[in-house]
């Protein structure tokens, strides 16, 4: 009796051993030499609910490649590519399996990595050969082209705007012919009629307007600085210039012109108030005068042989 109860322990624990999935881990060598290549192999009694987790904790190894998942006879085999670049004994540690939630560990696996002997009394040698520079391409001096590029266009628009452009603006303007003095000072009395200045109570601006015409009309036909002049200034220019008979006019037009002149400093500087009839008077005697104040006729008399 005693002998059949240990028979069907024994019987049952065998089974339940059966059942237990295992994983195994294995290489296709032990032994390699610096940079060379091998093979490591997980594979598991399962296929389904497992988990491979990705390699770790590898010292002194490098993993090259994880080749694909293989289904071979209801097992999986993962394979990974291996390498050393250090010379030594390296171990690849346990490996943790997860199958249907549960834990399971490989075996470490001992990996001997050996230097390659040189033997350096046969090695032949050469003498050190200079830096050799690669060919040059089209990328070496596409950075250079593009520079290139934007300073022609640069300097393209440059000559656009101050040669071409210039030169046409200079082409297309039109050159008007300067009127004589008389006649330019008789239009701008003609505008100055025609803005109503004072009309619109805009009386200093109309007498500011009015004795710059005459003025501009004296330094243009008498060649004086009329428009930079004090008003005693010029009334005593042209005394001097009428003594000396360098001008055509009369005391009288000289005496009308300072009359305006001194009314206009009234109006700009102390705000005087002429009245309408002597405001069109002023505007009488500026027509006088440009009419009455010429420089000297210079007659030439043609010698007769």
């Amino acid at each position: 009796m005693k002998y059949n109860f240990f028979y069907l322990c024994l019987f049952l624990a065998s089974f339940t051993f059966a059942q237990q999935p295992q994983v195994k881990a294995e290489i296709d060598t032990t032994s390699i030499r610096i940079g060379e290549q091998f093979q490591y192999k997980i594979s598991v009694d399962a296929t389904e609910n497992v988990i491979i987790p990705k390699l770790e904790d590898l010292k002194g190894l490098e993993v090259i490649d994880t080749l694909k998942i293989d289904t071979i006879e209801n097992k999986l085999v993962q394979k990974y590519i291996l390498t050393g670049f250090d010379s030594g004994a390296f171990y690849i540690p346990r490996q943790q399996i997860f199958i249907r939630n549960q834990a399971y560990l490989t075996d470490s696996l001992l990996v001997n990595v050996a230097t390659v002997p040189i033997d350096t009394t046969k090695v032949k040698k050469f003498p050190i050969k200079g830096i050799k520079g690669e060919p040059y391409q089209f990328d070496d001096f596409k950075q250079y082209i593009w520079w290139a590029v934007i300073a022609l266009a640069i300097i393209a628009l440059l000559l656009y705007f101050f040669v071409f452009k210039k030169k046409k603006e200079q082409q297309e303007k039109v050159v008007v012919p300067l009127l004589a003095p008389y006649e330019e000072a008789m239009q701008k009395l003609e505008e100055l009629d025609k803005k109503l200045l004072w009309q619109n109570n805009q009386v200093k601006q109309y007498y500011s307007e009015l004795t710059d015409i005459i003025r501009g009309y004296i330094e243009r036909e008498l060649h004086v600085p009329a428009l930079e002049s004090t008003t005693d200034e010029l009334i005593s220019v042209l005394k001097d210039f009428n003594d000396t008979k360098s001008i055509e006019t009369t005391k009288e037009t000289i005496e009308k012109l300072k009359g305006l002149l001194q009314e206009s400093d009234l109006v700009k500087f102390a705000k005087s108030k002429p009245l309408s009839h002597e405001i069109e008077g002023d505007r009488k005697n500026a027509t006088f005068i440009i009419d009455n104040l010429k420089p000297k006729k210079q007659i030439e008399e043609d010698e007769v042989e």
